[in-house]
């Protein structure tokens, strides 16, 4: 049982702090409103199961196959993240009174996906997660039932988060000062792929 609510508590936490799938699940809500800010919370959540997989498949004999593996899923998260930041701080104003946001959903669903799939923090977060807090004597079914509520509780809150951000009043104040707003965004994102890249320079 204590081990179930470690999980939980270190999901919970590790969701709320602050990062790259908060940054671009903001962008995205109050830009083109609240579908496409869903989309991009379902992107993550999916994202996160990216290293579940990985995790439960088991990590080190993916490391014996590719002893690189995390080395290369660091250096391009983060030039992903710079990629992002870019995009974002030269991204063009929207006008308010468009209905139709000019990003499909396909493309914020990608956006999330690729935020959390690429993040070293996830991957970090979930590695950890499984191998220092779960027993190796734990059912793999309950190991499952953990990634799926990984994923869940990311769709949950990031979903929170969009519907926040895509709040008319919010988003209109928002709207009007778009291009301060996406170019600290962007600033932000491309100086987490910075610290990230260059944490990784020998």
């Amino acid at each position: 049982m204590k081990e179930f609510y470690a999980v939980i508590a270190i999901t919970i936490f590790a969701v709320i702090s602050p990062g790259a799938d908060f940054a671009i699940v903001t962008k995205n809500s109050y830009l083109y409103g609240r579908s496409i800010g869903v989309l991009t919370s379902i992107g993550i959540a999916l994202g996160v199961l990216v290293h579940v997989a990985y995790t439960l498949i088991g990590i080190q004999l993916i490391l014996k196959v590719a002893p690189n593996f995390l080395e290369v899923i660091k250096y391009i998260g983060a030039c992903y993240l710079v990629y992002l930041g870019y995009k974002t701080f030269t991204q063009s104003a929207v006008t308010a009174a468009s209905n139709s946001p000019n990003i499909g959903g396909g493309r914020a669903f990608r956006n999330g996906f690729f935020t959390n799939a690429l993040n070293p923090k996830t991957t970090l977060f979930v590695i950890s997660t499984f191998t220092q807090i779960v027993s190796v004597a734990t059912p793999q079914w309950v190991l499952i039932s953990y990634g799926a509520f990984m994923s869940f509780t990311h769709f949950a809150w990031f979903a929170l988060v969009a519907l926040l951000f895509s709040q008319q009043a919010l988003r209109a104040k928002m709207l009007a000062k778009q291009v301060a707003i996406n170019r600290v965004i962007g600033v932000v994102l491309a100086l987490l792929g910075l610290v990230l890249l260059l944490s990784n320079l020998p």
